[in-house]
């Protein structure tokens, strides 16, 4: 069976994570989603990439979360969500995926 790519679990977990805290109205939860993607995308840069990329994407993923609240102020809540996910994904591919 196939492996999903890193860059799409990075990116689900932005994206996912910020959806169930929207719809849900419960930001842990959304909480929740997201580290539990981050993890999951963490163990697989481990394993493919080593620890210092690994550490690299990780920070690139937190930075990502972080800075889409300050960029929803400018162009909305989606797009920011989605440009950072983008942004994670396309890093996470050129670092680990493309390789594959």
């Amino acid at each position: 069976m196939a492996r999903i790519p890193s860059s799409a679990i990075a990116a689900s977990g932005l994206v996912g994570g910020y959806g169930v805290a929207r719809w849900s109205k419960k930001r842990p939860l959304g909480g929740v989603v997201l580290a539990a993607a981050g993890v999951a995308a963490g163990r697989r840069w481990r394993e493919e990439a080593g620890g210092k990329a690994a550490g690299a994407l990780g920070v690139a993923y937190v930075a990502a979360f972080a800075g889409s609240h300050p960029l929803a102020r400018k162009v909305g809540a989606w797009p920011a969500v989605f440009g950072v996910a983008g942004a994670v994904a396309l890093a996470s591919w050129a670092v680990v995926d493309r390789k594959s």
